[in-house]
């Protein structure tokens, strides 16, 4: 049949998962860091979703689509609902919505027994954040291979304070950064560049992104890179 429903222009989305949240029928989820019409049927064509989403990303069209379905969406929403262990396994959720994080100062503490996160926007995964999230504007951009948080113990006050951190492990995640690193460089004017890596030799991978990035962006930025052993020292810097 030939009905209104939604479309997605997924060149401009940019998985801020607002429109999830706005679908009371679930029609909607974030899949690979795009917002995607999971079932024709799932979706009234309403378009409670639109004025949700920042980017103009979603539009009405009319188009042959099959039938909406209510007893369908009462049994997806009840499914959605009920109680899962894997529950908070899913990728690819409205948690990765992209939020600065505001950090109060606190009272004088001891730094040997009390630690306090610099971490300043979410979320903080290179595949999820958006390159086109507010919190990179006139950064100062940490880009950091995740064992550095496991490795270096005062990784917070030493690399992250003042910086937007940005993490993977390109062994890992099997996908070159240098893309998703261009364009967060071309939208925005970005401070200066921190790469911090484990000393193995995978960790190379994050650091030729980083300079692929930062030539295909036609900027002068300022970059340093720094090395950390497996046992937590300082290498290089």
């Amino acid at each position: 049949m030939k009905r209104k429903i939604i479309k997605i222009d997924e060149q401009k989305c940019n998985g801020c998962g607002l429109c999830v949240n706005a679908c009371h029928e679930g029609a909607l989820q974030l899949i690979d860091g795009k917002a995607k019409l999971i079932s024709e049927s799932y979706c009234d064509g309403l378009g409670a979703c639109l004025p949700e989403c920042p980017v103009d990303a979603i539009m009405i069209e009319e188009r042959e689509a099959a039938a909406f379905d209510e007893e369908a969406v009462k049994k997806h929403i009840a499914a959605k609902t009920a109680p899962s262990p894997t529950a908070n396994l899913a990728c690819g959720c409205p948690g990765t919505q992209a939020r600065t994080i505001e950090r109060q100062k606190s009272p004088v503490v001891d730094p040997v027994t009390v630690g306090e996160s610099q971490l300043r926007q979410w979320p903080c995964q290179i595949k999820l954040v958006a390159p086109n999230a507010p919190y990179f504007d006139n950064a100062q951009l940490l880009i950091a291979a995740d064992c550095t948080a496991y490795a270096y113990a005062n990784i917070h006050q030493d690399f992250m304070k003042n910086k937007i951190t940005i993490i993977g492990c390109p062994k890992l995640d099997e996908i070159d950064y240098a893309e998703k690193l261009t364009a967060i460089l071309k939208l925005h004017e970005i401070k200066s560049v921190t790469v911090l890596r484990m000393e193995v030799p995978c960790c190379g991978g994050i650091v030729q992104a980083v300079k692929n990035a930062l030539a295909a962006s036609n900027k002068l930025i300022p970059w340093r890179i720094v090395t950390i052993s497996t046992d937590g020292n300082i290498l290089d810097d």
